[in-house]
């Protein structure tokens, strides 16, 4: 079947099955690699990607359902050579150990900051709990969260 979508801005064309998730498209046909696949249940948030600006898990969601819409991955979040400001944040609170959660954790954050700039304890843990981090990383990933919430806040006056 044919498939036409946004990736990362650019406009993209595919013959696809009816069984290809939005997962494989990426990391199979596009060699976009920084959407993980971990648990294929949608359980970890390993593999979340920006649908329409809003955070999916991309192991479980059929690629046809993407038809005619937009997907941010994480490559795609920053121009090249670029840090979007949540991946700075992330680095600046050591908000990372092995880093194979951490693609998921920026987009989910990513999401979170654009739907709530000055996101409460509570969003941004109703947010984040989608994605796991078995290294434990959590108290850092709050951190990095919160720090630049506070940095919004004090750029806007608040």
């Amino acid at each position: 079947m044919k498939l036409s979508l946004k990736i990362n801005g650019t406009a993209r064309e595919f013959s696809v099955g009816a069984e290809t998730t939005l997962l494989d498209l990426l990391r199979e046909h596009c060699a976009l690699t920084g959407a993980k696949r971990a648990c294929d249940r949608g359980e970890c948030g390993a593999c979340t990607v920006l649908l329409d600006q809003k955070p999916v898990y991309a192991c479980i969601l059929p690629a046809l359902y993407c038809e005619g819409r937009s997907v941010i991955t994480i490559e795609g979040i920053a121009p090249p050579g670029k840090l979007h400001p949540v991946q700075r944040a992330f680095i600046e609170s050591d908000a990372l150990q092995c880093g194979y959660c951490t693609p998921g954790q920026i987009l989910s954050a990513v999401a979170l900051l654009q739907r709530h700039r000055r996101p409460s304890l509570e969003q941004i843990s109703e947010a984040m709990s989608g994605n796991l981090c078995r290294c434990g990383a959590y108290p850092k990933i709050l951190r990095a969260i919160r720090r630049l919430g506070s940095r919004q806040r004090r750029r806007r006056g608040a």
